[in-house]
């Protein structure tokens, strides 16, 4: 049982037969439907449903010589809006079947984001056409777990100052790339800074005052991720076949827009946009080609 089928309305969904059901009404009333004729291992094909705005389940398999289906593996997602970088993207298959993950150096977060690949077939189909890792990317995150917390007060003066320091430090991030010593040196001056600042303030302040958000990897799975981020955007909706409550929320950390879909019932406290989502998140992506 996938641990996410929660975050999109199914989280009553325990038992191997229920899951079946699902999975056969997904195949049987699907709501988009992707064929690869030429796989090397056969016809494989995408099926997806939505239960949601914009979310759902995705289920994978292939046809055999008889032209019969058989279901390799399923997964719940949330398709997120708008294009959230336009860097470099690298793909890899899985080794153990035909699924995708993606990885994307941002310099807005530091690291490297990887994530799974919503668009699997597509992708197949694509990459014979042209090559790949130059196209937009919408990321978008299922959220197992998260709390509401309240903003940190901030004047305007200090948010321009901000904006500023966040473009200087990319700008030294590309550099430092490059191999540029000068680079690396300012951010391991600014990161001896920042330390610094920390330790004085964090004696008499709490840690979530001094942090505004954060985006870092979380657990041993490579595309889990623990956030912290502002909403920007805040929409409710129900699971078609269960009436769950979800939350769908765009929210702003590191200064990346990304959409997250949490369980109401997942979430401590009340949304609101202006207030702060922590959470852990299991990281989705889409290529636009």
């Amino acid at each position: 049982m996938h641990s996410f089928l929660k975050a999109v309305g199914f989280s009553k969904v325990n038992r191997r037969e229920e899951m079946k059901e699902i999975i056969l009404d997904v195949i049987k009333n699907y709501d988009e439907k992707k064929i690869v004729e030429d796989h090397p291992d056969g016809v494989f094909a995408e099926f997806s449903r939505c239960y949601g705005s914009d979310c759902g389940i995705t289920v994978c398999g292939q046809y055999d010589d008889d032209n019969r289906f058989h279901v390799e593996y399923y997964y719940p997602f949330f398709r997120g809006s708008g294009v959230t970088t336009q860097e470099p993207v690298t793909v890899e298959r899985h080794a153990d079947k035909d699924a995708f993950s993606g990885a994307c150096d941002d310099l807005r977060i530091g690291i490297t984001l990887i994530f799974y690949l919503q668009n699997a077939a597509e992708y197949m189909k694509e990459r014979k056409k042209q090559e790949i890792g130059n196209q937009a990317l919408t990321l978008s995150g299922l959220a197992g777990e998260g709390k509401i917390l309240f903003p940190v007060l901030k004047d305007k003066e200090a948010v321009k100052v901000e904006k500023e320091s966040t473009k200087n430090r990319s700008s030294l991030i590309a550099a430092a790339r490059n191999g540029d010593e000068e680079a690396m040196e300012s951010l391991t001056m600014e990161e001896m800074d920042t330390y610094s600042m920390l330790s004085n303030r964090i004696v008499h302040e709490d840690i979530l005052s001094i942090v505004d958000s954060y985006f870092m990897p979380y657990g041993i799975q490579c595309d889990q991720y623990s956030i912290l981020g502002e909403i920007v955007d805040l929409h409710f909706v129900q699971n078609d076949i269960t009436d769950e409550e979800l939350i769908q929320m765009t929210l702003e950390s590191n200064n990346m827009q990304f959409d997250v879909c949490i369980n109401r019932a997942d979430l401590l406290g009340d949304p609101a946009i202006g207030r702060r989502f922590k959470g852990t998140i299991w990281l989705q992506g889409r290529l636009h080609f």
